[in-house]
């Protein structure tokens, strides 16, 4: 186990610092786009190069987010449940993310692979580099609901009269 730790440390590193990249990229490319149009000789490509570093930034920020686990959760209606409830509430998210993930890294291969003979307009890439980041994030997703499912599971629970006893 600290071993995969130790690999997923290095994996969410790796990932905030690509990110960080990405928007250093983003950042450079969009302020050059700028200045060449205000000098009256606009460089073309830096339009679509954005929108290819805003897919992969968006992206990598979702992996960020879900491997820190603080993308946006309203718990509001999970925290007015009873507890057996909130628990079997907390398998369904799971288990739906989980299930999201895993969809969207499917979906993400199909769009690879329908995309990957088209030429961007501008760039001598392939439209398929548009759509590789999904299937990354999907199976991160899928892995990081799974993981969190399987630590809901092995959460001990407690009994309704045990509750009762440490409140008084």
């Amino acid at each position: 186990m600290p071993m995969l730790r130790a690999v997923a440390a290095g994996f969410d590193k790796a990932a905030a610092f690509v990110a960080c990249s990405l928007v250093t990229a983003l950042l450079v490319c969009v302020a050059l786009g700028v200045v060449t149009r205000a000098l009256g000789d606009p460089l073309i490509w830096t339009d679509e190069l954005s929108r290819f570093l805003m897919v992969w930034l968006a992206v990598f920020g979702w992996i960020v987010a879900s491997r820190k686990r603080i993308h946006v959760r309203i718990r509001f209606f999970q925290e007015r449940l009873p507890k057996p409830a909130r628990g079997l509430v907390e398998i369904a998210i799971q288990a739906a993310m989980t299930l999201f993930g895993a969809l969207v890294a499917i979906d993400g291969a199909g769009l690879i692979g329908k995309n990957f003979d088209l030429e961007a307009t501008s760039l001598p890439v392939s439209m398929a580099w548009m759509y590789a980041p999904l299937t990354l994030a999907g199976a991160i997703t899928a892995l990081q609901g799974l993981t969190e499912l399987v630590e809901t599971l092995r959460r001990p629970r407690t009994p309704p009269a045990a509750e009762e006893a440490a409140v008084e």
